[in-house]
């Protein structure tokens, strides 16, 4: 298992999301940026997939809303 931090970036170079893979897979904490900087959303990946609940944050930057991640069968 080996786990590395990961940057991804928007084409005009801001900051689209940060988190760690393992074994080249999304895993841990994880948030998604809009191209001003703001913060668009945030959660945890178990292996690639979306789990436990992840907040939406308005264009100010505050919880908009919380979704439970329902788990895959």
């Amino acid at each position: 298992m080996t786990d590395e931090a990961f940057e991804h970036f928007h084409k005009d170079g801001s900051l689209w999301a940060r988190g760690t893979l393992r074994d080249g897979e999304q895993h841990g904490y994880w948030e998604f940026f809009r191209k001003d900087g703001t913060r668009l959303r945030s959660g945890h990946f178990e292996r690639g997939v979306q789990v436990g609940e992840w907040t939406t944050y308005d264009k100010d930057g505050a919880p908009y809303k919380v979704t439970r991640m329902k788990p895959k069968p």
